[in-house]
């Protein structure tokens, strides 16, 4: 059962106050706030109400409030029904074009993370679509022996990967670079995965079909599409902001969450378990599959970088404020899709 509209916005007023302060919030602190226009017992009333319903608790018993994450809960639904403001994308996005440099994607992804920490004061990081969902844009072969090459794949949107290969024959730098000019033209804007696909089924065909050009090309491109990375590319930042405050949280939790930070597949995990699709996703103490985190919460958005999506997001206290962490990772969520779908 959700708090009318005047114990809403008391109880709104008490979770502001109590991520301000981080002290339990007091009924007289909260007849005072501004807009609420209640009695001291009125105020006693509701506050016992929510209480009865878990949206607040009390530490002590001459203590005030302090929310549940129950509460919390309910205080970010009320940030995520406002409309928010686009200026934080545009500032974010303007930093990214000015400041990221090297391969384009590893840049604004890096950047973004660090400028989301910044920011939020909270951990951040920035999780890049899986190798598997990229497009193919070009390849290039550079020989490095008579029978290894050095096979460097760029598709949409920055992504580069690179690997040996060893060809098994003698191929020049001409016959290389005809080589990539022939699969350039057949697979450039196509999802590698399906571009990987097709040239197991060219292989199964007819031989005779291709002349030498072809044939050696698609036994490159055997090579070039098999065993691509598919894990996602994990960016994180911000982790010394755990130890600055501890909110109240043991050694113990912080070494738990800073374990998973330095595994980082672990966190990802996590994420694809957390977002199942586009837009805002905040998961709050006990709602984390995973009981180490219930101290903390989770902040994320998706974004799109014209060949599939992403996440970028920040960890922090369940005493976090939820309304700058949103606002943040909302703008830098945006700003990532438009430096990636337009990079000039």
């Amino acid at each position: 059962m959700k708090p009318a509209d005047r114990s809403r916005r008391i109880l709104a007023a008490l979770v502001r106050e109590y991520i301000a302060s981080g002290e339990p919030v007091p009924s007289s602190l909260l007849v005072m706030a501004g807009g609420i226009g209640v009695s001291s017992a009125t105020v006693r009333n509701i506050l016992a109400r929510l209480e009865a319903e878990g949206y607040v608790q009390q530490p002590h018993t001459s203590a005030g409030r302090i929310p549940t994450d129950r509460g919390y809960r309910f205080y970010v639904d009320l940030l995520l029904e406002s409309k928010r403001s686009q200026r934080t994308a545009s500032a974010v996005e303007a930093r990214l074009r000015r400041d990221s440099s090297g391969p384009l994607a590893d840049a604004v992804f890096s950047q973004a993370s660090h400028v989301v920490s910044h920011a939020s004061r909270h951990v951040a990081f920035a999780l890049r679509p899986a190798h598997g969902t990229a497009v193919f844009d070009r390849v290039e072969f550079v020989p490095l022996t008579a029978s290894r090459v050095l096979v460097v794949i760029v598709a949409r949107g920055g992504h580069v990967v690179q690997k040996v290969i060893d060809v098994g024959e003698q191929l020049g730098a001409d016959d290389l670079r005809r080589a990539a000019n022939y699969l350039n033209c057949e697979f450039s804007g196509v999802p590698l995965q399906r571009a990987r696909e097709v040239v197991l089924e060219r292989m199964n065909e007819e031989r005779t079909l291709y002349d030498d050009l072809k044939a050696r090309a698609m036994r490159l491109a055997t090579s070039t599409f098999s065993d691509l990375p598919q894990d996602h590319v994990l960016y994180v930042d911000g982790a010394a902001s755990l130890l600055g405050d501890n909110h109240g949280l043991t050694l113990a939790t912080l070494h738990a969450l800073l374990e998973m930070i330095e595994e980082k597949q672990r966190l990802v995990h996590i994420l694809n378990e957390y977002i199942d699709g586009a837009g805002m996703t905040v998961v709050i103490g006990a709602e984390h599959l995973d009981p180490s985190l219930k101290p903390f919460s989770l902040v994320a958005s998706t974004y799109d970088d014209g060949t599939g999506t992403g996440t970028i997001g920040v960890i922090g206290p369940t005493r976090m404020r939820y309304s700058r962490a949103i606002t943040v990772v909302d703008g830098a969520a945006q700003a990532i899709s438009r430096v990636l779908r337009d990079p000039n």
